[in-house]
């Protein structure tokens, strides 16, 4: 469908998930294969398909649905006629509420008028019939064409087992696959914080299943459906009635986390400990008084080893207290009615202790689980908010990861056409979990391991998104697996993958700002070049070409203003070509294809072949040489260190005034060879020492001096490429020096 490509397919009604409880109680047969209804939903059109039943009774026997024996097998339980005409009428509504909705559209007039359509809430929670309230909400939200939500209310008064937190995720995942906006809230009063966010998002309806059992404080302060249905207003409550299965209430009940044996005994020492105390203070403590030694042995329990401990040790504070303490001795009788009162209010005192201290320590225990929670996100936002590239980003990614959920991971992160994979070492991804990341960054939604697609794989898999696209991937390893990822995690993952998504999508927002920025500065520095060059070039073109069409309007000038007219246009072509010569050499330089043929050399004749090259530009200046002597000969390729030289003195030339001398000097030091060329010109600004050696830099003078500000730059990338260093300083006294230095070995 997302490559434009019409599909057509058979669907059997049984396999639609909605369908499941209602199909599970008209057969008995409760059907494990199912489909999200969206299969359904997005069609553009559908067409049912129907067969009388005793025509499909005969295919059946005839074998053309099962072997005969499978068939006959079938028709005595599925395939019943019963069954069948179950199967047919569930079809058939189907279709007709898909009618339904169509002309209900139709009559709207426009679809898009959202504001008027019915919006519903179905209260999940840790039992296990919580899956069957989600689909009985997915039927009325179709019925009603509305928008529902899945809603979670996490109290922190009761620490959820291992197989009641499976229960919430899983209930939440399907309300997802069925339509639904999973969300869970967090508050001490589940309906309290329900009706809050109904009535924040404009909600119309509320389900929630019928309590399974009565507890003391439904029958004090209400159950959470009747403190709903007071507080809901003008919000629709549907109590929806839920299984009621002895071995569902009991699984239930043994799901609950109770406390150890061990503590239990804690308590009964605790009690024995206070009647030990009591029977030494008995001869100078009133009876009465010495209720506040179990009292104290109540609270301890409660604080240490739980609610069901805490219980157990107020009411043997109560027994032994009346056994031991109360006249007559070592009975349960009491012949002062005064007691039964003092052991009413120490029993209600120790109930309401252990309680509510019991309570305050799940709560705390909350608390610091959210505080983790937030702890771990502030701890990731800041390194991901000192991050300057992509790896970096996964490399902190990987570690909270490890020090949060003690668990490995790989982030993949796609550059340009590529999937590149950031590991800590141990974790390699087969071409299995491959396919899994490759579905994730296709889809945008979570895979692998604990979820309905592709849940063979070993890892948990999901997207690095925003708004503006998917960056990459996460996958994530656990040592110890349970049957399904618990929500904590997950959502912790899925704010991890978010920020670390938004941090990737920052740095590449950089970076393309960056090279926005470049581009700018290059069309401005080609701006600047085209400008130079074309000055640069016409000057000499319009030289050579005065000079030779002088010639051909007077061709009988005299011989000398001939000479004149040739040598100029000679001097100028030179000049053209020792241009372009330059900009020849800076663009090998730029696509490294200057090749160096190096060969031992002797540093004198490098000089000399220099100085000989500009021997008419020298003829008026006093030229000093000064080489140490026995220098070795170094590796370097002649013509090219040749054209380094001519450049540097060629700039002594033009920047030193006319007259003054020019020194050159050759020496060994620290295994290199320096040659400097020395001046006694105007020297250099100190903040362009640096900037010399750039392209196109040239350093402002009063005087018109020419030159495109290649040569430098030419002369350091050839002697990078020698293994050496070129700088420039101001030499003592005025001028310039100007130092390269070249390995004696390579």
């Amino acid at each position: 469908l997302s490559n434009g490509i019409d599909v057509y397919t058979t669907l059997n009604i049984q396999h639609l998930e909605s369908l499941n409880d209602v199909l599970a109680k008209v057969t008995g047969i409760t059907m494990r294969e199912t489909v999200p209804d969206t299969i359904l939903d997005e069609a553009d059109e559908i067409e049912v398909v129907d067969l009388p039943i005793g025509e499909l009774v005969k295919r059946l026997r005839e074998g053309k649905v099962y072997v005969p024996e499978q068939a006959e097998r079938a028709l005595q339980s599925y395939f019943s006629e019963k069954n069948l005409n179950a199967l047919r009428e569930l079809t058939l509504r189907r279709a007709a509420k898909r009618v339904d909705t169509q002309i209900q559209s139709f009559l709207r007039g426009e679809v898009g008028q959202r504001s008027a359509r019915e919006r519903l809430i179905v209260c999940v929670s840790s039992y296990a019939s919580s899956a069957e309230l989600v689909r009985a909400a997915k039927l009325l939200a179709a019925g009603l064409d509305a928008d529902w939500y899945a809603v979670y209310v996490d109290t922190g008064h009761k620490k959820l087992s291992e197989e009641e937190e499976d229960r919430v995720t899983r209930s939440l995942q399907l309300a997802e696959e069925l339509g639904a906006k999973p969300v869970t809230l967090s508050g001490r009063n589940v309906a309290e914080e329900i009706v809050n966010y109904a009535r924040s998002h404009q909600i119309t309806k509320i389900l929630i299943g019928k309590p399974l059992r009565r507890r003391i404080s439904d029958v004090l302060y209400g159950s959470v459906v009747d403190r709903l249905i007071r507080s809901s207003g003008e919000i629709d409550v549907y109590v929806i009635t839920r299984s009621t299965k002895r071995q569902e209430k009991a699984k239930s009940l043994r799901s609950q986390k109770r406390a150890a044996p061990g503590k239990y005994m804690a308590g009964v020492l605790l009690v024995v400990l206070a009647a030990l105390v009591s029977a030494v203070a008995r001869n100078f403590l009133a009876p009465t008084n010495l209720v506040m030694f179990y009292l104290l042995a109540v609270v301890v329990s409660a604080v240490f080893f739980g609610k069901g401990p805490s219980i157990l040790t107020a009411v043997l504070s109560v027994a032994v207290f009346d056994f031991f303490f109360i006249p007559p001795f070592y009975t349960f009788t009491v012949y002062d009615t005064q007691y039964l009162f003092t052991f009413l209010v120490l029993l209600i005192v120790g109930l309401l202790i252990s309680t509510l201290t019991a309570r305050i320590k799940e709560q705390a225990e909350s608390a610091r689980a959210r505080e983790a929670f937030s702890t771990s996100l502030y701890n990731l936002s800041r390194d991901l908010g000192a991050a300057k590239d992509v790896q970096s980003v996964a490399q902190f990614l990987s570690s909270h990861i490890f020090e949060t959920l003690e668990a490995k991971s790989v982030i993949f992160v796609k550059e340009e056409e590529n999937l590149k994979p950031y590991t800590d070492g141990d974790v390699v991804p087969d071409a299995h979990e491959s396919a899994v990341v490759e579905w994730v960054l296709k889809n945008g939604e979570s895979a692998g391991w604990s979820t309905d697609t592709l849940p063979g794989s070993s890892g948990y898999y999901l997207p690095l998104k925003t708004i503006h696209g998917i960056f990459g991937a996460i996958g994530v390893y656990f040592k110890t697996k349970s049957q399904t990822l618990p929500l904590d995690r997950k959502r912790l993952l899925d704010a991890f993958a978010s920020q670390s998504a938004i941090a990737i999508e920052r740095i590449r927002f950089q970076e393309e700002v960056q090279k926005t920025r470049l581009l700018e500065e290059r069309e401005k520095l080609q701006s600047a070049l085209f400008n130079s060059i074309s000055h640069d070039l016409r000057t000499p073109l319009v030289s050579i070409t005065g000079s030779l069409s002088g010639m051909l309007e007077n061709l009988k000038m005299d011989e000398s203003s001939r000479k004149d007219l040739l040598e100029n246009a000679y001097e100028e072509a030179g000049r053209l070509n020792r241009l372009v010569g330059n900009l020849l050499d800076m663009a090998r330089l730029e696509a490294d294809a200057l090749k160096v043929m190096p060969h031992l050399s002797e540093v004198s004749d490098i000089i000399g072949a220099a100085q000989k090259a500009l021997e008419e530009k020298l003829s008026d200046r006093r030229v000093t040489v000064e080489i140490e002597k026995d220098l070795p000969h170094i590796p370097m390729d002649f013509s090219l260190m040749m054209k380094v030289l001519v450049n540097l003195l060629d700039n002594a030339v033009k920047y030193a005034p006319f007259g003054l001398p020019i020194d050159i000097e050759a020496k060994k030091n620290n295994g290199f060879i320096e040659i400097k060329i020395l001046d006694r010109g105007l020297g250099i600004p100190e903040r362009d020492l640096e900037n010399v050696f750039n392209k196109f830099y040239r350093v402002k003078r009063p005087q018109n001096i020419e030159g495109t500000g290649l040569g430098l730059s030419i002369c350091k990338g050839i002697v990078e490429a020698h293994h050496g260093k070129i700088w420039a300083e101001n030499r003592p006294g005025g001028g310039t020096i100007v130092t390269m230095s070249l390995p004696v070995r390579q």
